[in-house]
């Protein structure tokens, strides 16, 4: 039974959600933005979950990844479905200046890639020529027509968005449950061990932050063409770190959906209900849930739905 839950959810998600919102752009782009917060809590997930490593940057690879298939679809004419690749390939490039942090620890490490994310948004400002400056990018060129659809609309980036999100769980997954993944686990609790023992790990931290980067990338630069504009302020902006944060912890960023979860669940929470409640207080009460959540669960959301999942079987079975 617990084998075709993810196919089941894949299949709704795929059909069901543009079936019944579809015909809400309103709807269709809040939870196009959830699933954009979405895919960045996977990739800092996988960094902080694998790698061990928590970064208070992910803002930085978001806005080059953005910039990246921006500029080149804008000066070069790169087709924005191949810039999303390439705005991934530019993140994990930028992610190799950041690799001397990987010598620090805890907290510094966090803050060292907090101040990356700093440098690269001072770095767009003042490179006009390229990035258009603070003025930013206006015009980034819309997803194409393919086979019909509108990846330009609401439901096409949804389409888009939701597949980058898939992939990137679906990669998280599979690392985790490799040979490396194991690796990894082993170096949270004695990596002085592991090297003694020959795993590299500091080569594999790096690729997990390359890997990081890239996914992060990846949806930055699905979100400049999705809303066709672009500005140093917006794309380097730390909500780009502190929500997919929240909403990894709040899903459980030790699951490899529990990110997905938890940037939905808050996210339509906060703007369909709380926003509606208070509309000046609203983040507030979706403080109080996230602090309520780590107390209660520390393990975060998905596990909770696991167990009743696994409760309800038992249940049926008895």
């Amino acid at each position: 039974m617990k084998r075709f839950l993810v196919p089941a959810a894949l299949a709704v998600a795929y059909v069901a959600v543009p079936l019944a919102f579809g015909g809400n752009p309103y709807v269709m782009g809040l939870i196009v933005a959830a699933l954009t917060i979405g895919g960045i809590a996977v990739a800092w997930a996988l960094l902080g979950n694998l790698g061990g490593m928590v970064s208070f940057g992910h803002a930085a690879f978001f806005g080059v990844g953005s910039y990246t298939s921006a500029v080149l679809s804008m000066k070069l004419g790169v087709p924005p479905l191949a810039g999303l690749l390439l705005g991934g390939l530019g993140a994990a490039i930028a992610s190799i200046a950041t690799m001397p942090a990987l010598r620090l620890k805890g907290p510094y490490f966090a803050l060292a890639i907090l101040a990356y994310a700093h440098i690269f948004q001072i770095l767009a400002t003042e490179m006009t020529g390229v990035t258009g400056g603070a003025g930013g990018l206006l015009s980034i060129p819309r997803f194409p027509t393919l086979l019909g659809v509108d990846l330009g609309s609401k439901t096409g980036g949804y389409v888009i968005i939701l597949t980058i999100v898939v992939l990137s769980a679906a990669a998280y997954a599979a690392i985790r449950r490799s040979a490396w993944g194991l690796a990894l686990k082993a170096m949270h609790d004695t990596e002085i061990a592991t090297r003694v023992i020959g795993v590299p790990s500091t080569h594999l931290k790096a690729a997990m932050l390359a890997l990081s980067a890239f996914i992060t990338g990846v949806v930055g630069a699905f979100n400049a063409h999705f809303i066709n504009f672009l500005e140093p302020d917006y794309a380097f902006s730390g909500a780009w770190t502190v929500l997919p944060i929240a909403a990894a912890i709040f899903g459980g960023y030790r699951t490899v959906w529990g990110p997905v979860i938890g940037a939905l669940t808050i996210y339509l929470l906060d703007q369909l209900v709380f926003k509606e409640l208070m509309p000046h207080g609203h983040q507030f009460v979706l403080g109080m849930l996230l602090v309520g959540m780590i107390l209660l669960s520390p393990g975060g959301l998905a596990p909770i739905l696991g167990r009743r999942l696994e409760g309800g079987q038992r249940h049926a079975h008895a």
